[in-house]
C-alpha cells in the first residue's frame, strides 16, 4: 500500500486518532496532512456508531500494518516505528482526543512507544482468538457432518443392563468372544423390556398409520438386501431402534430381515448388534433368529460348542429343530444351515418335507368334482407337445422382455420427406433423453442415498433395483403413451410404481433358478393338456402340477401403496425434469434453447382440482407426423400364447413370470390376500380348478371380422356399430372420444397381432369371487365388437343339433324375438336365411340386415358361420369354432327367487316350465301401467303425461340392476336418461315423470317379488348392524372362498415434496372403521354375485368332467353349438344343487359365530349392537313352497 493510499484511509476515519510522532515527519510522508480538529460531538445511531467502530478498528490495523512495511521498505533508518495506540472511544457519543504523542530520540529501544502499538497488539490477539474460535467451530461442524455420512452399526440400547454388557464386551473383547455374547443374549438376555411400548395404539386411524408405516419399513429393508444396501439398513435399524417414544414401529420381521442379511455375509458382530436390539425391544427371537445365527456361524465355520449353544437354547424355547428348514429361505441358505446344524450333531439329517395328505374341499358342492370313482372325459387341446413347448419358449420370451411391442393398425403413412424427417427428429431426441435420464436417475440415487443416512428409509434401494437404462426406458414408453389431454400425476405415479414392481419380481425369477425348472416342470404339465400327451390317470391341472414336484418359491410380497405412488412419483418428476426439446420444434422463429416436452398444470376434474402431467402440443405434434406404427404393452396385458399356469394357492397361478393376483383388488388392499392365505388350501381347490379350467380354453382371432372391422376403422369409422374416429371439441368429450378410439385401437392393434395364432386368457376373480379375463384390451368380456373377434381355437363338428343352435343364437343377437318360443325363433330365423347369407356374402355392399341387431358384429359374424355351415356338404359335419351362449333371465332376481322359494317370483323369471318365456321387464312395465292408469283416473298430472310411453325399455335397467341394489336415486337417474331418448316425450316432465316412475317400479317390484325383498331387507340390515359393531361384512361361498367387503372409512396419505404434494385415499383397510352405508348397501349385491359366481364355476367343472369347452361372462354362459344341450342340462343341474343347500341358515350360523360369539366388550354401546345383531341374523326370512326340481324341466332358465 502507498504512503499516499495510506494517507487517504487515515483520513477517512473521522478524526478518530492524533498524530504520533513528528508532525513535520509524517507531513512530509504525506500520512496525515495537518492536524486533525477538536473532538465534535457524534448524532449517529447506536448501531451507526457500532459499525462505524468495527470499521475503524479494521481498517486502522491495515493502515498500520502497511506502514510498517512501507517504512521498512524504504529503509529509513534514522525512524523507527514506535508502538501505537488508538484513542479509547468513549461511551456515548463523539472521540476522546489522545494524549499528545512523542517522537522517541534515535538511540532509543528499537520501535515506538504508545498506547497505539499496545492496542495493535491487542487488536491483532483478538482477531487471533476469533480466527481460532471459527477454526474450532467449522472443525465441529466437519466432524458433525463426517459422523452423519458414516453409517452407525453399534446400537443405542435403552435398556441399561443390556447397554452395559454390550459396552463391557466392546471394551474386553479380546477375552470375550462375541460367540459368548450370542450365548448370554440367547439364554439369559433379559426380555419383555419393551412390553408397554410394543401395545398397538387403540385409536384405529392411528393403528392404521402405524401398519402403513411397518410395511415400508420392513419392504425398505428387503429392498436394501436385494441390492447391496445392507450396511444402510443396519444403520436405519439402529436409528429406528434408538428412538423410544411409543409406539414402536420395528417389528421382528424387520429385525430378522436384518440379521439374516449379515448371516449371508458372515458378519458376526454386526449379527449380535441386531440381536442385542431384539432383546432390548422386548421381542423373543423366533426360528428364522436362530436360523440366521445358526447360518452365520456356519459360514464363518465356528466351534461346535456354539452351535449346540444355540441348538439347545432353541429347544428350551420350544422351536422344533426341523421346522429351520421348512424357512423360506433360498437353496444356499438352507446348505449352509445344515452345514452348520451337522456341526454340532453330525447324525442330523432334515426330515423329508412330508407331501400333505390329499385334501378335498368340504363343500357338498364340490364331492363330485373330486371324487376319483366316477368316469370323467377331460378335454385335451388339439396341439402336440411339442408345438405347446415351442409355444411355451415364446411366452417365455415374452414374460422375459416384460414388454411386448405391436404393429399399430392405423394407416400407414406416406413415407414423405416431412414424415422421415419426423422419425429422424424423435429418434435423435430419445436417443439424448434416454443419456438425460440415466444422469438424473444417478443424481436422484445419490440424493437419496445422502437422505437415508439420517436414519429415514428413502426410496434408494427402490431405485437401485432395476438399471437405469432399463428405468430410462420404461419412462420414454411412458412418455410415449400419454394422451393430448395429459393424465393425473397420481394414475401415472402409481402405474410406473407398479410397472417397477412387476419389472423387479421378473428379474428376481430371472436370477434364480426358478426359469430353469419352471421349463423342466412345465413339460412335464403338458403331458396332461397335450393331444399327444400321456397320463398315468386323468386329473384336474391343479392336481397334475401339485405332483410334479416341490411347492413353488416364496412369493415376492407387494410392495406397500405409498411406496408405489412414491417411487412412481418420483420417476415421472425426473422425465418432467430430464426431458426436453428444442424450442424450434414450437417457435421456429425464435431464439435456439431447451423447453420442456412436459408440463406440471392443474385441472379440475369433477369439482377436485388435479395435477396433471400434459405433453407439449409441439411434442404431441411431432409424434403425430412421425406417425410410428408401434404400440408398446406390458407382458401382462397381452393374452398368452401358451396355457397358463394351474391356480395352486393366491399367489401362484396364470403367467411364467409375471406376478398375478389371484383376487384382483384395489392396489393397497390387502385384506384379501390376507383372508385368502389363512384359509385351509383345499378350501379353496373349487375356485382354483374352475379359474385354470377358464383360462385353459384356447382361442382364435375371426379373421373374417376383423378384416371388415380394419377396414371401417382406418376409413371413417361407424359409431353405430362402436367404431369411433370423429373429433371432439370440448375437453370432456374429448378425453372420452380419446379414450374410446384408443380402446378400439388397441383392441384392433392386438387382433392383428395375434392373427393366425392360438392365445389363452389367465382368468382371476373379484372380491365375490365373479371371474375376469387378466389380459385388459382384448377378451371376450369386451363390448360386441370384442366378442365378435373371437372364436374358440378347437372345432367341434356341429352335430344333428348344432345348426339350429347357430340360428336360435343369432335371433337372440338380433333381440326381435326376446318373448318367442325356440321354435319360433328357428322358423323366423329359417324366414330371414337369405338376409343371413346376404351379410354374410356382401356385409358393406348388400341388404345389411346384420346392422339392425342388437348386437350387429356378433350377428354379422354368426351369419359368416351360418353360411358356411348351410354350404357345406354335411352341415353336421361342418367344424364349427363358434361359441354359442347361454344367457340367464333376469339371473340376480332368479337367484333370490330360489333363496325364497318364491313362488310368484320364480314364474316371472322362468325358473318354471312354461311354453313362452317370460319377461320380468315386461311384466313390471305392465304392473307400473296398471298403477299409472289408476293414478290417471285420479287426475295425476304426470300419470296422464306418461300415458302410451311406459314399455320394458323404460323399467329394464331399474329391474334389473335393483336386485344388485340401485338406490331409488340411482334409478330416478336410469329413467331419466331413457324418457330423454323419447324424441316425442315431452321434456319438461322429464324430472318428474322420473320420480314417479321408479316409485311405481320399487312398488310393482315389491307385489311381485315379496320374498325377494323380504331377503333383501335382512341382508341390510345385517350389514348395517354388523358395521355398527366395527367390523366388516365377511361370509363364504358355497364353494368355500372367503369374502370380506373391501368399504371402510377412508385414511389420507400424503406425499411430500416434488412438484406437488400428492394425496390419496386408501378404504380398503380392515384397521379402519367401516363404511356403514357402504356395507349395508353393498352386502345384497354382493352376496348374489357369490351366488351366481358359485353356480358359474360349479357349471364350468362340471362341463370340463364332461369334456366340453367352457368360457362364461358372468351369468352367460358359452360352449360350442354342438354341446349346447348338454351344457343346459348341467347348468340346471347345479342350480337346484346350489340351491338345495341351506344358504341363508348356514349364513346366519356364519355371523353369529363370527360376530356374535366372541367375549363380551368392554363398550356397553356395542354390547348393545351385537345384541340386536344376534336377534336379526336368528330372524332368517321364512321361504315360500317354491320346487326347485322344476327348474330342471325350464327351457327358459337360460337360454
Amino acid at each position: 500500500m502507498s504512503a499516499l493510499r495510506w494517507g487517504r484511509g487515515a483520513a477517512g476515519l473521522g478524526r478518530a486518532l492524533w498524530p504520533a510522532g513528528h508532525p513535520g515527519l509524517l507531513a512530509e510522508e504525506g500520512a496525515l496532512g495537518g492536524v486533525w480538529g477538536r473532538r465534535r460531538s457524534s448524532s449517529a445511531s447506536p448501531c451507526e456508531q457500532d459499525r462505524g467502530k468495527d470499521w475503524g478498528h479494521n481498517e486502522l490495523l491495515e493502515v498500520l500494518e502497511a506502514r510498517v512495511r512501507q517504512l521498512q521498505a524504504d529503509c529509513v533508518s534514522e525512524v523507527t516505528v514506535k508502538r501505537v495506540d488508538v484513542a479509547r472511544l468513549p461511551e456515548a457519543g463523539g472521540f476522546q482526543p489522545p494524549r499528545k504523542a512523542q517522537l522517541g530520540a534515535e538511540g532509543a529501544a528499537p520501535g515506538l512507544s504508545g498506547r497505539w502499538a499496545e492496542k495493535l497488539d491487542k487488536e491483532k490477539w483478538t482477531m487471533q482468538k476469533r480466527r481460532q474460535r471459527l477454526e474450532v467451530k467449522l472443525q465441529e461442524r466437519a466432524q458433525k457432518l463426517a459422523r452423519k455420512q458414516q453409517l452407525r452399526v453399534e446400537p443405542r440400547l435403552l435398556n441399561g443392563q443390556l447397554a452395559a454388557c454390550l459396552q463391557r464386551w466392546e471394551q474386553g473383547s479380546p477375552c470375550s468372544p462375541w460367540e459368548e455374547q450370542l450365548a448370554w443374549l440367547l439364554q439369559e438376555g433379559p426380555q419383555g423390556l419393551s412390553g408397554e411400548v410394543q401395545q398397538a395404539p387403540a385409536d384405529s386411524g392411528a393403528r392404521a398409520q402405524l401398519e402403513s408405516q411397518q410395511q415400508r419399513l420392513l419392504a425398505f429393508f428387503e429392498c436394501c438386501l436385494l441390492t447391496g444396501h445392507l450396511p444402510l439398513a443396519h444403520h436405519v435399524l439402529v436409528i429406528q431402534h434408538s428412538k423410544s417414544r411409543p409406539p414402536r414401529l420395528l417389528t421382528l420381521a424387520m429385525y430378522n430381515t436384518v440379521m439374516l442379511g449379515w448371516a449371508r455375509k458372515g458378519s458376526f458382530r454386526e449379527l449380535v448388534y441386531v440381536l442385542f436390539m431384539v432383546k432390548d425391544a422386548g421381542l423373543a427371537p423366533d426360528l428364522l433368529s436362530y436360523a440366521a445365527a445358526l447360518q452365520c456361524l456356519g459360514r464363518l465355520d465356528r466351534d461346535a460348542s456354539t452351535i449346540q449353544r444355540c441348538l439347545q437354547q432353541m429347544a428350551q424355547d420350544g422351536l422344533p429343530l426341523h421346522g429351520l428348514f421348512g424357512l423360506p429361505l433360498c437353496e444356499e441358505d438352507q446348505v449352509v444351515l445344515l452345514r452348520a446344524v451337522c456341526k454340532a450333531q453330525p447324525g442330523f439329517r432334515p426330515p423329508p418335507q412330508p407331501r400333505p395328505p390329499p385334501q378335498v374341499s368340504s363343500s357338498p358342492l364340490l364331492r363330485d368334482i373330486y371324487e376319483k370313482d366316477l368316469p370323467v372325459s377331460y378335454p385335451r387341446l388339439h396341439l402336440p407337445q411339442k408345438e405347446l413347448e415351442r409355444l411355451f419358449q415364446e411366452q417365455l420370451r415374452v414374460e422375459m422382455a416384460t414388454t411386448v411391442t405391436v404393429e399399430s393398425v392405423e394407416k400407414a403413412p406416406r413415407l414423405t420427406p416431412e414424415v422421415l424427417r419426423a422419425r429422424k427428429t424423435l429418434k435423435g431426441l430419445r436417443a439424448r433423453w434416454e443419456a438425460a435420464l440415466c444422469r438424473a436417475l444417478q443424481e436422484s440415487k445419490a440424493s437419496e442415498a445422502q437422505a437415508a443416512r439420517e436414519g429415514r428409509p428413502t426410496l434408494l434401494p427402490y431405485l437401485c433395483l432395476l438399471g437405469e437404462r432399463e428405468c430410462a426406458q420404461l419412462l420414454l414408453q411412458t412418455l410415449q403413451a400419454l394422451p393430448p389431454q395429459g393424465e393425473s400425476l397420481l394414475s401415472l405415479a402409481q402405474q410406473l410404481g407398479l410397472r417397477a414392481f412387476n419389472r423387479h419380481v421378473v428379474q428376481r425369477r430371472l436370477l434364480s433358478n426358478q426359469v430353469r425348472d419352471l421349463e423342466k416342470r412345465y413339460s412335464q404339465y403338458l403331458h396332461l393338456l397335450a393331444s399327444d400327451g400321456q397320463v398315468a390317470e386323468p386329473c384336474l391341472p391343479r392336481q397334475h402340477w401339485e405332483a410334479l414336484g416341490a411347492p413353488e418359491a416364496p412369493h415376492e410380497q407387494p410392495w406397500p401403496l405409498p411406496v408405489l405412488v412414491q417411487l412412481g412419483k418420483q420417476l415421472a418428476e425426473l422425465l418432467v425434469r430430464a426431458v426436453h426439446m428444442p424450442s424450434s420444434l414450437a417457435a421456429p422463429q425464435g431464439p435456439p434453447k431447451l423447453i420442456p416436452v412436459l408440463y406440471h398444470v392443474y385441472s379440475f376434474r369433477s369439482f377436485r382440482q388435479i395435477g396433471i402431467l400434459k405433453p407439449h402440443p409441439a411434442f404431441t405434434q411431432l409424434l403425430a407426423a412421425a406417425a410410428e406404427r408401434t404400440l408398446t404393452f406390458e407382458a401382462a396385458e397381452v393374452p398368452m400364447l401358451c396355457p397358463p399356469l394351474p391356480w395352486t394357492s393366491p399367489h401362484s397361478g396364470a403367467f411364467l413370470l409375471s406376478p398375478t393376483k389371484l383376487m384382483r383388488s384395489v392396489e393397497g388392499t390387502t385384506q384379501h390376500q390376507r383372508l385368502l392365505e389363512r384359509c385351509p388350501p383345499a378350501e379353496l381347490h373349487g375356485a382354483l380348478d374352475a379359474l385354470t379350467q377358464l383360462g385353459n380354453c384356447a382361442w382364435r382371432v375371426n379373421g373374417r371380422v376383423l378384416d371388415l372391422v380394419l377396414e371401417l376403422f382406418t376409413a371413417k369409422g361407424c359409431p353405430r356399430l362402436g367404431l369411433r374416429r370423429e373429433l371432439a371439441r370440448c375437453l370432456k368429450a374429448a378425453r372420452e372420444m380419446h379414450s374410446l378410439r384408443a380402446d378400439a385401437l388397441y383392441r384392433l392393434s392386438l387382433a392383428q397381432h395375434l392373427r393366425r395364432r392360438v392365445f389363452w386368457l389367465p382368468h382371476n376373480m373379484d372380491f365375490r369371487g365373479r371371474t375376469y379375463p387378466c389380459p385388459p384390451h382384448f377378451n371376450h368380456l369386451g363390448s360386441d365388437l370384442a366378442r365378435a373377434l373371437l372364436e374358440f381355437a378347437q372345432g367341434r363338428p356341429l352335430g344333428p343339433h348344432g345348426l339350429d343352435w347357430l340360428k336360435i343364437h343369432l335371433v337372440n343377437l338380433t333381440g326381435l324375438k326376446k318373448r318367442e318360443s325356440l321354435r319360433a325363433r328357428l322358423a323366423f330365423a329359417d324366414e330371414v336365411l337369405e338376409d343371413v347369407l346376404d351379410s354374410a356374402d356382401r356385409p358393406m355392399t348388400g341388404r345389411k340386415w346384420w346392422m339392425e341387431a342388437d348386437e350387429p358384429w356378433q350377428a354379422l359374424a354368426c351369419c359368416m358361420e351360418i353360411a358356411q355351415a348351410v354350404r357345406a356338404p354335411d352341415p353336421a359335419a361342418h367344424i364349427s369354432h363358434f361359441p354359442v351362449h347361454q344367457d340367464g333371465s333376469c339371473n340376480g332376481l332368479q337367484h333370490y327367487a330360489a333363496l325364497g322359494r318364491d313362488s310368484v317370483g320364480a314364474a316371472s323369471v322362468n325358473l318354471m316350465p312354461s311354453d313362452l318365456p317370460q319377461d320380468v321387464y315386461s311384466g313390471v312395465a305392465a304392473q307400473v301401467e296398471v298403477f299409472r292408469q289408476q293414478d290417471a283416473k285420479q287426475g295425476v298430472r304426470v300419470a296422464q303425461v306418461l300415458e302410451g310411453f311406459i314399455g320394458r325399455k323404460v323399467v329394464k335397467q331399474t329391474v334389473m340392476t335393483v336386485v344388485y341394489g340401485v338406490t331409488r336415486y340411482g334409478g330416478r337417474l336410469q329413467i331419466e336418461k331413457r324418457l330423454r331418448e323419447l324424441s316425442d316425450f315431452p321434456q319438461e316432465f322429464v324430472w318428474e315423470a322420473s320420480h314417479y316412475l321408479v316409485r311405481q317400479v320399487f312398488h310393482s317390484l315389491q307385489e311381485m317379488f315379496s320374498g325377494t325383498r323380504a331377503i333383501q331387507r335382512w341382508l341390510t340390515e345385517s350389514a348395517r348392524l354388523i358395521a355398527h359393531t366395527g367390523s366388516a361384512v365377511e361370509w363364504v361361498t358355497p364353494l368355500g372362498i372367503p369374502i370380506i367387503q373391501p368399504y371402510h372409512h377412508e385414511s389420507k396419505i400424503l406425499i411430500n415434496g416434488g412438484i406437488q404434494s400428492l394425496t390419496f385415499s386408501s378404504s380398503g383397510d380392515t384397521s379402519q372403521k367401516p363404511n356403514t352405508l357402504k356395507q349395508k348397501n353393498g352386502f345384497p349385491p354382493n352376496f348374489i354375485h357369490s351366488l351366481d359366481s358359485s353356480h358359474m364355476m360349479l357349471t364350468a367343472l362340471h362341463c370340463y368332467r364332461k369334456g366340453l369347452t367352457f368360457v362364461s361372462v358372468h351369468d352367460c354362459f358359452w360352449t360350442h353349438a354342438a354341446d349346447v344341450a348338454v351344457m343346459n342340462q348341467v347348468c340346471r343341474e347345479q342350480f337346484v344343487r346350489l340351491h338345495s343347500q341351506p344358504i341363508l341358515h348356514d349364513l346366519s350360523r356364519f355371523l353369529v359365530k363370527r360376530f356374535c360369539s366372541g367375549p363380551r366388550s368392554p363398550k356397553p354401546s356395542k354390547n348393545v349392537w351385537v345384541s340386536r345383531l344376534l336377534d336379526t341374523l336368528l330372524s332368517v326370512p321364512k321361504t315360500g313352497a317354491f320346487n326347485l326340481e322344476q327348474v330342471k324341466g325350464s327351457t327358459y332358465f337360460f337360454s
